[in-house]
């Protein structure tokens, strides 16, 4: 009987329309999405261009971010809310603005989004670039500023940039007794490495196991990577299947191995008692240094992991993005030849026939540092930052910032190093070496086209990519003829 009985309420359960369950979830969620209405009408959010479902405003960033993002400003004005997939993404897009977020509320956005890349390039964000905010990143921040930045230290790598300028010279004055065009975007980009290597690790670029070629690539695919999300952080119930079999976790664990075992031998070098003594100490040499200074003094540890996070920074911001800024300034002075000639004479009239620019020249030659800064505003060589993720609520223009938005700023903001607590602290060291190269360059060399070419030939493009930085696309090539 209690078996019958249960067999006819369970068909007349099933017997019930299907939406008749909705008439009581219905009052429910009209309910929710009236108090969510409520504290949106409080919000005054940024403006906002027309989204899709889901993709959100993704397929308005196009194949140059920066770009799309500099147009889309020029409709929606100074501070512009995306939604890319599920991140809500505030573009600041002039001076004012980033000034405002930058100095004003420098600690509500001095943070860094926790992405799943730079978790496992940099060891946990151990480092001092992509770390977000915490007591640690801060410990890191002074360390770098004190230690391996400060006025001091850079100018005791002074005879390094001198050096490498010279055999950068030297390398050049080869192809010119033979009229043969020399590809500056290569041999600038060897420059900066040189530079990089010798400064952080005490090596020669020749002294490397890494090819210029390979060297080059390595840098690139790693940008690439620290430049871009994974599609889960874009939407996070599916995107996870997509990074599974694009391949992308693959290639992230072989570049972080590479470069780990890359770090890792010469940090074993450095420790090695029979290594010869070097007639400066190199940024490993002080790392380990700081090291055993603070599990002396009972301070918190600076473990390994901390040295290779810190030197990968130095490795990826110290190579390209000082070389960019230099390939793109001989392209504008080969497109432009009078300014190409104004900057040469600024230079061969101060120095005279001295024989080469020093560091303490470069001081004087005020045209040219108005070359690099114009450079840098054409071509700026990480356009829109690495991207901040605020802390709190605050203000820009009126409009409400809120905790967990990215913040970003679009190609018309000049800030090339940041500003604030998240300001790079290598500037000087990065500036010193773009001056001097450039001013010797123009100081020994004409540069002429070659097979023909005309200044409107020259290609101007920039890479398509999603890397932090922006590489010219194709390299410059141009003929030196030697004049000193």
């Amino acid at each position: 009987m209690l078996t019958r009985h249960k067999d006819k309420a369970s068909m007349a359960l099933d017997t019930l329309p299907m939406w008749l369950p909705l008439l009581f979830v219905l009052p429910l969620l009209l309910l929710m999405k009236k108090k969510n209405d409520e504290r949106s009408s409080k919000k005054f959010l940024p403006p906002s261009p027309p989204k899709l479902p889901i993709i959100g405003n993704l397929r308005q960033l196009g194949d140059f971010p920066h770009q799309s993002l500099w147009q889309l400003s020029k409709k929606y004005g100074p501070v512009m809310l995306l939604q890319l997939g599920g991140i809500p993404s505030v573009v600041i897009s002039s001076a004012e603005a980033a000034r405002e977020a930058l100095k004003v509320h420098d600690l509500a956005c001095c943070s860094r989004p926790p992405l799943a890349s730079s978790r496992r390039l940099l060891y946990d964000y151990r480092d001092m670039g992509f770390s977000p905010y915490s007591d640690y990143w801060r410990e890191i921040r002074k360390i770098s500023v004190l230690e391996l930045f400060s006025a001091k230290r850079v100018q005791s790598y002074q005879f390094i940039r001198e050096e490498e300028v010279a055999f950068l010279v030297d390398s050049i004055a080869h192809s010119s007794s033979s009229s043969t065009p020399v590809d500056l975007s290569e041999k600038l980009f060897s420059l900066t490495a040189s530079v990089t290597l010798r400064i952080g690790f005490g090596w020669s670029f020749s002294g490397s196991d890494l090819d210029n070629e390979r060297f080059q690539e390595l840098i690139h695919e790693a940008e690439a990577m620290l430049g871009s999300f994974n599609a889960s952080e874009y939407f996070p119930f599916l995107g996870w299947i997509v990074d599974r079999f694009s391949g992308r976790f693959q290639r992230l664990e072989r570049i972080f191995h590479q470069l780990d075992n890359f770090f890792q031998h010469v940090i074993d070098l450095h420790l090695n008692p029979e290594r010869a003594k070097q007639k400066h100490e190199d940024i490993i040499d002080v790392l380990p240094r700081v090291e055993r200074e603070q599990s002396e003094s009972g301070a918190a540890r600076f473990a390994k992991d901390d040295i290779k996070a810190v030197l990968m920074n130095i490795f990826l911001d110290g190579v390209n993005t000082g070389a960019i800024t230099m390939i793109w300034a001989m392209a504008e002075l080969a497109k432009n030849p009078r300014l190409m000639k104004k900057a040469k004479d600024e230079i061969r009239n101060f120095v005279g026939n001295k024989g080469k620019v020093t560091e303490s020249d470069t001081d004087h030659l005020l045209y040219l540092k108005m070359v690099i800064k114009e450079t840098i505003r054409l071509h700026p060589p990480v356009p829109l930052l690495i991207p901040r993720e605020t802390m709190s609520h605050f203000k820009i223009n009126g409009c409400d910032i809120y905790p967990k938005m990215l913040l970003q700023g679009s190609k018309n903001v000049q800030l090339p190093f940041g500003a604030g607590r998240r300001g790079c602290p290598g500037m000087y060291m990065a500036t010193t070496t773009i001056e001097l190269a450039l001013a010797n360059i123009l100081y020994f060399f004409d540069w002429k086209l070659h097979d023909g070419m005309k200044e409107e030939d020259i290609n101007m493009e920039e890479s398509v990519g999603l890397c932090l930085t922006t590489n010219k696309k194709t390299s410059i090539n141009l003929v030196p003829i030697k004049v000193f």
